[in-house]
Formats: structure tokens, C-alpha cells, sequence
């Protein structure tokens, strides 16, 4: 039988002790947890009843094996582990390789511990522009339909619309086939062309690609067989076909060298031939590296899922959704899919800041109004308050990302509203940059929940509002209606009307579909 011990926390950074394959952590009556589960935000400071098996499934979004809690304690493992809320505990199963300490008393010193000790900065960010500007991807619009024509009208209407330029993202069906990755013919007949036109409207354009390749592509398939580039079955040595939201495919295994190469070969040719700036790299999931599958270097889920991360630090445009301990590098990362609901609106905030607290700060809430096509199906059906409280919450965020086109959806007065919050990240544009750079340099998170900054207040459960930094709290309506309470912490502050406000209260304010309530510290 396996024993259980009570883990006695030490108090300078640090501390741990030996242990064995099962242990408990005892947690103080007021005492919060935050996981690196980011898809699992919203359920966070996390409550008795809670599991996580890092071994079995990322959430379909980032995950980072670390445990961080209010009162300076932390666990972090190197391989994946399970642990279970329990009331006044935090029980920590196949434990034998997590390291268990303290560091102070806050959230705030535990995470500053961890960061620098297994997940330090780089020093270098992504491309600027994805924080600078707004980015915009073709999905919503386009979906299966990728064309060099609808391309060019919707980044011609982005202009003519009054929106500023930036990151423009072509999505999947751009290429011939998945594995073929190069434009196809029909739909793009002078793909040149059109990327020399993107650029000269002042977009810089990257390309969706997954790790995938159609078998019926028998040239690269088979050239990719006799290489041992793709994952095989251990039944059969064959490759192995795995099902995933778009059909069945291989899979580029990432330990074997020639896969790499030939990964790498793609997109260098996208690059000298068009002059594509960047990708999203979409996939990588643990579940499309399933139990049963081999590997040339015996790479685990778990490991394919990194390697296929690190393809991405080749370039300083990439994005990524699904990650295993790449918290620290200079990886744009985005929220899974959203639907087109205030109750997905409300998962923002909580989820963006854990993504935070697990070192990847460098992130992106999906898509203004959401993610999921079958939503946008039908425009008479679209709610446009939601659109623009999406993107007032986007706005104040590290980045934010437009896929619908809100001028084709949206009446006169609620795209004004949307112009008004993009007009607002204008305005604190050089805040966010420079937030991005010490994120880059000290690993400080860059927006971060109301426990980073103001730790053991009572604020741990707070998850409709969010610090830019340390001194701009944003508090954008995320619920239908025009009213809201906003907590503000002691100090003087000055809101988005001019107003000067005494903190250590709670207000409650107006909140019109025109306006992004902030508040700037003064003192």
C-alpha cells in the first residue's frame, strides 16, 4: 500500500523534501490554487472536487505541469503527474518526480520563484506587430473557402473600413492538401502576387499548417514511409492513421530527423517563394499521439507535442494553441475555440491569466465574437452587443484577433463601438509593447488577475476584471446589460470618463455598449 504523507512546506524558497509516489499538500482555510491547465481558467482558483491527469489529454489548449496557490506554495514536475483537489488538501499521485516548495507568501513570489527556476524568459518576443496592431484571420469569413480573390477583399476591407493594418492569417484550405504545402492553383493563381499586395497595405501574412499528411498524397506519404518520418502502429510498423477534426491522416513523427527536415524544407519554401512572414501552427494535441504509437526516438505524447513547438521558434510570427512546458519561450499563443456566447466571453479573462501565471504571457483570446463557424452561419442570429463587448475584452488584452468582419455584420453604432476599442489599444499600444518586452526579459506576466498584484486582499475569486500591468485595472462588461460593479483596490485612481476615484470599495458604474471601462493608478 502506498503511503501518504503530509508534506511539511518550508519556508525559503525552494524547500522540498523526499517523498514518495503519493502525497498531500495541506492548504490553509484561505488558501487558493491556479494549475497550468489554461482551458480550465474559469474553474480557477480551483475547488474541492477537482482532477487533472497531465498524462492523458492538454485541454485541447496549453498546459504546463505546475501548481501554484496563493500563499507562495508551488509543485512542478519535469513529466506529467495527477493531483486532486480535497477539502484542505491538494493530493499529488505518481509524485516521484515533482518538485514541491515554497517561495514567500503570495502568488506573486511563488511565481517569480518558478518562472526564473524551470520556465525563464528567453529574452526575445514574438514579432511586434501581433501585439501592436490588431490581427485578423480569414476563418470566420472564408472557412473552406480560402481564395487569393476573397483574400484580397477582405484585407481591402479592413482599410476601407477605418481599421488599423496588421497580422493577416490565412486558414486552412489555402494549401492543395494537408502535406502539400504549397497554394493551391485554383484558388490561388498568383499567390505572389497577393502576399506582395498584403504587404504593400502593410500586412504581414502567415499561413495555417498542421502536423498532418493525407495519405492519398502517395509521393510525399510514401517518400515520408521510407524515411520512418511518420508515427507507425506497434502492431503493424505502419503508419498510423489518426483521426482528427478534419478527416484521418499520418502524422510527421518529430524525433526522426528527416521529418524535420522535410517540416522545415515546406515552410522555408513558403517563405523564399512568396514571402510569407509567418504560421499558425495548428494541432499538435496530445490525443493525436495516441497510446500504441511509435516513434523513431521513442518520443512520447508529450514530447511530440514540445518538439512540434519548438518548429515555431523559427520564426518570430507563429501561433500556437497547444503546448506541453513551453511557458518562457517567444511563442504567440492563442485560447482554444470559443462559441459565440456570453458564457464563453466570461472564460476570457480567468483563462488568459493562467495562461499568464504558466509563463505564456505572449497570448491571444481566440477570436472576437468566437470561434466556431457554425455560429456565423447565419448573421440575422448573431448577437451584436456580444461582438463588441468581445472585442472591448480583446482590446486591453496582450493581443487581440478579428476573424468575422464587423462591418459586414454589425449595424452603424455597434461597429463605432468596435472602432472605439480598438482606438483604446491604440492608445495604450506602447504600455502593451513595453510589457511584452519585460515579459520577454524578466517573465512578469502581462496581464495579470487581481491576486498577482494585490495578493492575500481578498481577491482571488475575481475573474470579470484583469490588471494590465500593474497599474491599469480593465474591467469590461461581460454580461448582457449596461451596468457593473468593478472592485478597486486602495489608491487613487482615474477612470476611462475622467473620473477621480478613491479605491478600497467597490462601485457600481454605467456601462454603454460604447464604452471599455479602465481605471489608471495615480497613487
Amino acid at each position: 500500500m502506498k503511503r501518504l504523507l503530509v508534506i511539511v512546506m518550508l519556508i525559503a524558497c525552494g524547500g522540498c523534501v523526499s517523498r514518495p509516489n503519493v502525497e498531500r499538500m495541506l492548504l490553509d482555510r484561505d488558501e487558493y490554487v491556479w494549475a497550468g491547465i489554461v482551458n480550465d481558467g474559469s474553474m480557477m482558483p480551483l475547488q474541492a472536487g477537482y482532477g487533472f491527469d497531465f498524462s492523458e489529454t492538454n485541454r485541447y489548449n496549453q498546459i504546463q505541469p505546475l501548481l501554484l496557490t496563493s500563499k507562495g506554495r508551488y509543485i512542478w514536475s519535469e513529466h506529467p503527474f495527477r493531483f486532486e483537489i480535497k477539502e484542505g488538501c491538494i493530493e499529488i499521485l505518481n509524485a516521484d518526480s515533482c518538485v514541491i516548495g515554497r517561495c514567500g507568501e503570495t502568488l506573486t513570489e511563488a511565481y517569480d520563484y518558478v518562472s526564473r527556476q524551470y520556465f525563464p524568459p528567453s529574452g526575445a518576443m514574438p514579432d511586434s506587430l501581433l501585439f501592436a496592431a490588431p490581427q485578423y484571420n480569414t476563418w470566420i469569413e472564408l472557412n473552406f473557402s480560402q481564395n487569393q480573390q476573397d483574400v484580397l477583399r477582405y484585407a481591402r476591407s479592413v482599410v476601407e473600413n477605418g481599421l488599423q493594418p496588421g497580422v493577416l492569417m490565412i486558414d486552412d484550405t489555402w494549401q492543395e492538401d494537408y502535406g502539400l504545402w504549397d497554394f493551391h492553383p485554383g484558388r490561388f493563381p498568383a499567390p505572389k502576387q497577393m502576399v506582395d499586395e498584403l504587404h504593400a497595405m502593410e500586412f504581414k501574412v502567415m499561413l495555417w499548417i498542421v502536423p498532418f499528411v493525407s495519405p492519398d498524397q502517395n509521393l510525399i506519404y510514401h517518400d515520408l514511409k521510407k524515411h520512418g518520418a511518420l508515427l507507425r502502429d506497434a502492431v503493424d510498423n505502419e503508419p498510423r492513421m489518426i483521426r482528427w477534426w478534419n478527416g484521418v491522416s499520418a502524422v510527421l513523427d518529430l524525433s526522426n530527423e528527416y521529418a524535420v527536415e522535410w517540416f522545415n524544407g515546406r515552410l522555408d519554401a513558403l517563405v523564399a517563394k512568396y514571402g510569407i512572414d509567418g504560421f499558425k501552427f495548428d494541432a499538435g494535441d496530445l490525443e493525436y499521439y495516441p497510446q500504441g504509437t511509435v516513434s523513431e526516438g521513442g518520443f512520447s505524447a508529450h514530447d511530440q507535442c514540445r518538439a512540434y513547438a519548438m518548429q515555431g521558434l523559427r520564426f518570430s510570427l507563429n501561433e500556437y494553441r497547444a503546448c506541453w512546458k513551453m511557458g518562457g519561450w517567444p511563442l504567440a499563443q492563442r485560447l482554444s475555440d470559443k462559441v459565440h456566447t456570453w458564457e464563453a466571453l466570461q472564460t476570457l479573462i480567468p483563462n488568459m491569466a493562467v495562461a499568464g501565471l504558466m509563463g505564456y504571457y505572449f497570448s491571444c483570446p481566440d477570436m472576437i465574437g468566437g470561434g466556431e463557424i457554425g455560429a456565423f452561419l447565419n448573421a440575422s442570429s448573431l448577437n451584436q452587443d456580444l461582438i463588441v463587448r468581445s472585442a472591448q475584452c480583446h482590446a486591453l488584452m496582450p493581443m487581440m484577433q478579428f476573424s468575422v468582419a464587423p462591418w459586414r455584420i454589425l449595424d452603424d453604432d455597434h461597429f463605432r463601438a468596435v472602432k472605439k476599442a480598438v482606438e483604446i489599444r491604440k492608445k495604450f499600444t506602447p504600455l502593451i509593447l513595453s510589457l511584452a518586452k519585460e515579459a520577454a526579459i524578466i517573465g512578469t506576466p502581462i496581464l495579470r488577475n487581481m491576486e498577482y498584484v494585490y495578493p492575500n486582499l481578498g481577491y482571488a475569486s475575481i475573474q470579470d476584471q484583469f490588471m494590465l500591468g500593474d497599474k491599469l485595472l480593465v474591467a469590461p462588461q461581460l454580461t448582457e446589460g449596461t451596468v457593473r460593479t468593478v472592485v478597486l483596490p486602495e489608491g487613487e485612481w482615474v477612470s476611462d470618463t475622467g473620473e477621480v476615484l478613491q479605491g478600497g470599495c467597490r462601485i457600481t458604474i454605467d456601462v454603454p455598449i460604447d464604452r471599455l471601462p479602465y481605471f489608471e493608478k495615480i497613487k
